[in-house]
């Protein structure tokens, strides 16, 4: 399988280097616009090759899209990162010209391809890779709410003192500090509900640091973290790779699911050979509904600046 990887920075570094370690991909591509940018970080990576254990070859190219060609996924990373005091929202006008861009470069050399955004504001940036590509939806993946879930666990898990592993909940909604709905009614340590153990004020606590656990990096770094996004597309590239069919949640194009339409925003869905194999309708509370719905209208604002 081969899979590209368009941004060479931070993320898009971390994103080859998860899925080269992960050894189930023959090639990663990394391409830049930086001149040398990638050649350099995929020879940077390929000198771990025999450190880490795995065949998998990557290249680097400095905007040759040919070198693209017959990519089965493709991860758009590319556009300017958030800096601190920054909202992801604020990036639309700069990001949207450089995906748009991307996108159909991606799919003029594979046309088959699978395309999961990562790129800023997430939900809207997934929403214009639809309206400009002539793709099925479920060969767009927005990247979102799988780094959310990560970062919502990694909270219950401080909260309740104890091992990730041991913690499973999942974060829908918007990619935006306030549009993320982590479910914490539904969240289990070793299937037993985290509310057993964890007070209504604590849980609130868990569920605020987990909206903006990306601004939290972004102030503690100077700019967008890197680790947990590229460790989370690379999850999304495996369950399609090696036709898991494992459960994320993902921004999705939703026609009619959720009571919602004609937006991308994060459900739980499966992921396997064909991308988007499912979207899974699960039951929410009257609370959780409306805070989806109010999700729902702020991707929706932030969608319409791109007319």
């Amino acid at each position: 399988m081969k899979i590209t990887v368009v941004g060479a920075g931070a993320v898009g570094a971390s994103c080859a280097e998860y899925i080269a370690i992960k050894d189930f991909a023959s090639e990663v591509v990394l391409l830049d616009i930086k001149e040398g940018f990638a050649e350099g970080k995929a020879m940077d990576l390929m000198q771990t090759a025999t450190l880490n254990g795995f065949d998998t070859t990557i290249t680097g190219t400095t905007g040759d899209y040919t070198k693209t060609k017959d990519s089965e996924v493709a991860v758009i990373t590319s556009g300017i990162p958030r800096k601190p005091g920054m909202t992801r929202e604020e990036l639309i006008g700069i990001n949207a010209g450089i995906v748009k861009d991307v996108a159909t470069q991606l799919v003029k050399h594979s046309p088959n391809v699978t395309i999961i955004v990562v790129s800023n504001p997430m939900d809207t940036m997934t929403y214009l890779a639809h309206k400009e590509l002539n793709l099925p939806k479920n060969k767009i993946i927005g990247m979102g709410g799988a780094l959310d879930s990560a970062r919502f666990k990694y909270r219950l898990s401080e909260a309740l003192d104890c091992p990730a592993s041991d913690v499973d909940g999942m974060v829908i909604g918007g990619h935006s500090d306030t549009g993320m709905l982590p479910l914490t009614r539904l969240a289990t340590r070793n299937s037993v509900r985290v509310t057993e153990f964890l007070s209504e004020e604590r849980l609130s606590k868990v569920s605020e640091d987990t909206k903006v656990g990306g601004a939290t990096l972004t102030k503690l770094l100077g700019t967008s973290a890197w680790y947990a996004p590229g460790a989370a597309v690379s999850s999304l590239v495996q369950s399609i790779a090696c036709d898991q069919k494992k459960m994320f949640p993902c921004s999705t194009l939703l026609n009619g699911e959720y009571g919602l339409n004609d937006l991308c925003i994060g459900v739980p869905v499966i992921i396997g050979k064909n991308g988007i194999e499912k979207i899974v309708e699960i039951e929410l509370n009257d609370e959780e509904k409306t805070k989806l719905n109010e999700s729902a209208e702020a991707v929706k604002k932030t969608n319409s600046l791109l007319e």
